[in-house]
């Protein structure tokens, strides 16, 4: 977990949730333009094994941040922020940036197969990882010979080469478990829809935004809005900022 500099501003801390495949560097511009600002902001090192142990984690961090906090997901790190903020009480606002937001009950395999958009379920390669009890479990990779098209399309070619060799694979039971009580019916939520969004699925981002009440911005790009875009993104944290202050 990697902290910026006390620097003074609004009085909230930025939380940034990665979300599957990734890990809190594609965060690194955003943040970036949030402490030029004098914006506190903080990654999260989501583990990516599974709704359950993933929202205990990012919970238990969040709850150690002092003070209030905006909570920030990408891709299925909206998912985790949506499970975990019920948790803690330091949170006041949710930003989606490219991201699912459940409902409770809702699982993110069903949802994502319902996308027009997403193609992501063509590109994933299944592996096995072992587990604690000397059995095994599943985990999905992005096949890296369709990493740009379907996750990073508006990177250059060798930047995407780069995150394909990098990626985390996320656990099967990221997409299998159920969602619990959403955070998006009690705080105010912001969102980023990236319009060429085929890995979580534009349409899938914007709809989940729409039904949480949230402030749209709509941003020309792939899934990874944050890194190809990202004075876009941090304005509409500043944004939300603005408004919760």
């Amino acid at each position: 977990m990697s902290t910026s500099s006390s620097a003074p501003n609004t009085g909230v801390t930025v939380a940034f949730v990665h979300g599957a495949f990734a890990d809190s560097s594609g965060w690194n511009d955003v943040v970036a333009q949030l402490q030029r600002a004098g914006i506190t902001a903080q990654a999260i090192s989501n583990p990516l094994r599974g709704i359950a142990e993933d929202t205990a984690y990012v919970a238990s961090a969040l709850s150690q941040i002092p003070g209030r906090v905006l909570a920030v997901g990408h891709s299925y790190g909206g998912a985790i922020i949506t499970n975990a903020v019920p948790r803690v009480g330091n949170v006041i606002g949710l930003v989606y940036v490219a991201a699912f937001a459940p409902d409770e009950g809702e699982v993110l395999g069903e949802l994502a197969a319902d996308s027009k958009d997403s193609v992501l379920n063509t590109a994933l390669v299944e592996l096995k990882y072992p587990t604690t009890d000397g059995g095994s479990a599943t985990e999905f990779a992005i096949n890296p010979l369709k990493f740009h098209g379907t996750f990073a399309a508006d990177l250059s070619e060798k930047q995407a080469a780069v995150m394909a060799a990098t990626q985390r694979p996320v656990a099967e039971a990221g997409f299998t478990e159920r969602s619990g009580p959403p955070a998006w019916k009690n705080l105010p939520c912001w969102a980023v829809v990236a319009t060429g969004d085929t890995a979580a699925g534009a349409d899938i981002v914007r709809s989940m935004a729409e039904r949480a009440n949230a402030n749209i911005t709509e941003v020309k790009g792939s899934h990874v809005i944050m890194m190809s875009q990202p004075k876009a993104v941090a304005d509409v944290i500043r944004n939300a900022l603005s408004s919760l202050n």
